[in-house]
């Protein structure tokens, strides 16, 4: 029987589909989400040709259907229209069936044709690379020829890696289960601080929070492999790194809020919404434990403490509920509600600067006059951010 051109103990055939599977991690995490999805970096031809030519063999994933589904993800995140949402579609459904969730909404001729700009449109895409069984095949065979019969095991671990990995686990985990480094308005969480399994892809919170960031670890203790190899692409002269997650800079003698720290604060909002909630954490915590000791009332303390502090999506009847407990709680709903205008700033897109900083300055009197001294001493953080 033939036993393939290349002869390996059992580890050696582990440690080559390791090794295959992780090429195509980083062909998904570096082209097809930071190069093509969202522009974070520019890419060769030479990477670029690669990274295609890869994925069209282990994969069969067209680059216009994943950029398309994936920017279509971030704009419509956690409602009905977001192609694969834990928080809508349940987590069973995205971890599990995640793969059938893609390929359903590649379908979608609508889709494609509005988030599916900018992606490769030459001979190679339309002769070549559309015929997606025909790549895999011509895998299976090379694996055939060069492992034997065990390759065939070798190509369904390939074929399977993707579809669980990024379609299953970060879709849905990533929405699910996790910390978060910043209070993004959907529920991006990270997996764990080391992204090395799935190429960065486990930072997720930290991604969606700064999504045309190509570094996605955001801590001392994080790790994206992913970002070293796009560093190791920029140092042979083969990527160029448009943008990454912004440090923010304080001035500690600062005390007048003007046009920079309204500039500061708007590029460094997840920043300031997670420092607005560590600073309130304290506070609401007794707040809603001396609410639940008074007589009568009866609710769930860790849904109205993050109902207080985030903006994470609640059903109709719960966020009825809670909001029915701020009643009790002037301090409470001061929290909340100074949350809120302070995150509305940055969304008011039609304001002038001169409008906006007018709002700003607005909020840091009242929450210095609000007679809450965590917010007093937040509002004072908040006057030192500089660019």
């Amino acid at each position: 029987m033939f036993s393939g051109l290349i002869d390996l103990p059992w580890w050696g055939y582990v440690l080559v589909t390791l090794a295959l599977t992780h090429v195509t991690i980083v062909s998904v995490t570096v082209f097809l989400h930071r190069h093509q999805a969202h522009r974070a970096l520019e890419l060769h031809a030479i990477p670029s040709h690669f990274f295609r030519f890869w994925l069209w063999l282990t994969t069969g994933m067209v680059t216009k259907e994943w950029t398309a589904i994936h920017r279509k993800h971030h704009a419509k995140c956690e409602t009905e229209e977001d192609p694969h949402s834990p928080q809508v579609k349940g987590i069973h459904k995205v971890l599990w069936e995640g793969a059938e969730l893609y390929r359903e909404e590649a379908k979608n001729s609508e889709t494609l044709e509005r988030y599916g700009h900018g992606t490769p449109d030459d001979w190679l895409e339309h002769k070549v690379y559309k015929h997606t069984v025909l790549g895999i095949s011509i895998m299976l065979v090379i694996n055939l020829v060069l492992f034997g019969p065990i390759g065939l095991t070798m190509w369904a671990v390939q074929m399977i890696w993707i579809p669980f990995w990024a379609a299953g686990v970060v879709n849905g985990l990533g929405h699910y289960w996790g910390y978060r480094n910043f209070d993004c308005a959907d529920a991006a969480t990270n997996l764990v601080p080391w992204g090395i399994l799935i190429g960065g892809e486990e930072l997720h919170n930290n991604h969606h929070s700064f999504a045309t960031s190509a570094k996605m670890s955001a801590k001392w203790y994080e790790f994206d492999i992913g970002w070293m190899y796009i560093r190791l692409l920029e140092m042979m002269g083969l990527a160029k790194v448009r943008r990454v997650i912004p440090t923010p800079r304080f001035h500690d003698s600062k005390t007048v809020v003007d046009l920079e720290t309204l500039q500061a604060v708007i590029t460094h909002r997840y920043d300031v919404m997670t420092r607005y909630a560590a600073s309130l954490k304290c506070m609401c915590r007794e707040e809603v434990e001396r609410l639940l000791g008074a007589s009568g009332n009866k609710f769930d303390a860790k849904a109205l403490r993050r109902f207080v502090l985030s903006d994470q999506p609640l059903e109709d009847d719960k966020r009825r509920e809670l909001e029915g407990a701020l009643e009790h709680s002037h301090v409470l709903a001061t929290i909340k509600s100074m949350r809120e205008e302070l995150s509305s700033i940055w969304a008011r897109s039609t304001a002038s600067s001169e409008q906006l900083l007018d709002q700003l300055q607005d909020w840091v009197a009242r929450a210095e006059q609000s007679g809450i001294k965590q917010l007093q001493e937040f509002s004072a953080k908040l006057r030192r951010y500089a660019m």
